[in-house]
C-alpha cells in the first residue's frame, strides 16, 4: 500500500463521510430536538436527486439543479410535517415508524409514477469536471468541492441551533413546549421549520450526489441504513456528533471496500476476495458501532441537555 493508493480513498472515504453528514444533520436534528422517528429522510433525499436531475435536464445549469433539489426536498418535507408528522409527536415511536414507514412506500410509487422506473442521470459541472492538486496527486474537483460544501453546513448548522435565537427556541420548544408557548411562540411553526430544515438537507445531499451516483427508485433507502448508524455513532441530535460520526462511517466503509479484497486476496482466491471484501467492510461499520456504543451508550458526542 502505497501514498498514490491510499490518499485518493482517503479523500474518497472524507467525501462519501460529509454526504453521510449532510443526511445525518437534518435527521439527528430532528429526531433528537423533536423526538420523531422518520424513515422517509432517505426518500427526500431521493427526492431531491430526482428533482435536481429534471431541473438539469430542463435547463443545463447545475447550480439551478442543485437548487431544485433542495426546493423539491423541502417542499415534500414541509407537506409530511402539516399532514403526517405534526400530528404524531406526542404519539408511540412505534406510530412514527410505521407513518414514515408508509410514506418511504408512497414517495417512492409516486416517483415511480412521475419519472418512470429507469434511472436518470446527472453530469458533473464544467467548472469542477477537472482534477485539483492534493500532496501530488490528482484527485476529482467536484469530489473535494463536496467535502467543502459538508464543512460549510458544519458551521453553518451549529451555529444556527447554537449560536442563533430561532435555534435557541427550537431547542428551548423541545424541553419544555408549554412554557415556549406561554411566551408567545409558535412551537408548531418552529416544528414545521426545523422538519423543512432537515428535508432541505437531504435534497441538498441527493442533488449533489445525482453526478456521481444513478438517480433510481428506492436509492435513499440504503444510505438511510447508514445515516442512522451515524447518527447512533456520533449521538443523537448532536450536529458535531453527527460530523464526526459521518467520518468515521465513511472512512471505515471506503477503505474497507477499497483495501479488504486486497487483503483477503493473501489467502484466498480473486473471485472470492472480491466478493467477500465488500461484505466484511459493511460488516466492519456496525462492528466498530457496538464497540463504541458498549463504551458510550449515548454516542460520542451525545447532544447537551
Amino acid at each position: 500500500m502505497t501514498a498514490i493508493t491510499l490518499i485518493p480513498q482517503l479523500l474518497n472515504g472524507l467525501q462519501y463521510g460529509m454526504l453521510l453528514f449532510l443526511l445525518a444533520a437534518g435527521l439527528t436534528l430532528v429526531l433528537g430536538i423533536m423526538s420523531y422517528v422518520n424513515l422517509a429522510h432517505g426518500s427526500l433525499y431521493m427526492v431531491g436527486a430526482y428533482c435536481a436531475a429534471v431541473v438539469f435536464d430542463h435547463t443545463g445549469s447545475f447550480l439551478l439543479a442543485v437548487a431544485g433539489a433542495v426546493a423539491g426536498a423541502a417542499m415534500a418535507g414541509a407537506l409530511i410535517e402539516q399532514l403526517i408528522a405534526s400530528r404524531l409527536y406526542q404519539r408511540d415511536h412505534v406510530e412514527h415508524v410505521l407513518a414514515s414507514f408508509g410514506m418511504v412506500l408512497l414517495l417512492n410509487e409516486l416517483a415511480r409514477t412521475v419519472w418512470g422506473p429507469q434511472p436518470l442521470f446527472l453530469t458533473v459541472p464544467k467548472a469542477l469536471g477537472g482534477t485539483i492538486d492534493i500532496f501530488g496527486i490528482q484527485y476529482s474537483a467536484y469530489r473535494f468541492a463536496i467535502v467543502v460544501l459538508g464543512l460549510a453546513v458544519l458551521v453553518g448548522s451549529h451555529y444556527l441551533i447554537h449560536g442563533t435565537r430561532a435555534g435557541m427556541l427550537v431547542r428551548a420548544g423541545a424541553s419544555n413546549p408549554r412554557m415556549v408557548g406561554a411566551l408567545g411562540i409558535n412551537i408548531k411553526v418552529l416544528n414545521g421549520a426545523l422538519f423543512t430544515f432537515g428535508a432541505a438537507l437531504a435534497g441538498l445531499a441527493g442533488g449533489i450526489a445525482a453526478p456521481i451516483v444513478s438517480v433510481q427508485l428506492g436509492m435513499g433507502e440504503n444510505i438511510l441504513i447508514l445515516t442512522l448508524v451515524v447518527i447512533v455513532v456520533g449521538g443523537i441530535g448532536s450536529i458535531k456528533g453527527s460530523f464526526y460520526g459521518a467520518l468515521i462511517v465513511g472512512l471505515i466503509d471506503t477503505l474497507g471496500r477499497s483495501f479488504l479484497p486486497l487483503i483477503l486476496r493473501e489467502t484466498m482466491n480473486r473471485e472470492l476476495a472480491n466478493a467477500a471484501g465488500p461484505a466484511l467492510a459493511s460488516m466492519l461499520v456496525y462492528v466498530v458501532m457496538a464497540v463504541i456504543l458498549a463504551f458510550r451508550p449515548k454516542g460520542l458526542f451525545p447532544a447537551r441537555g
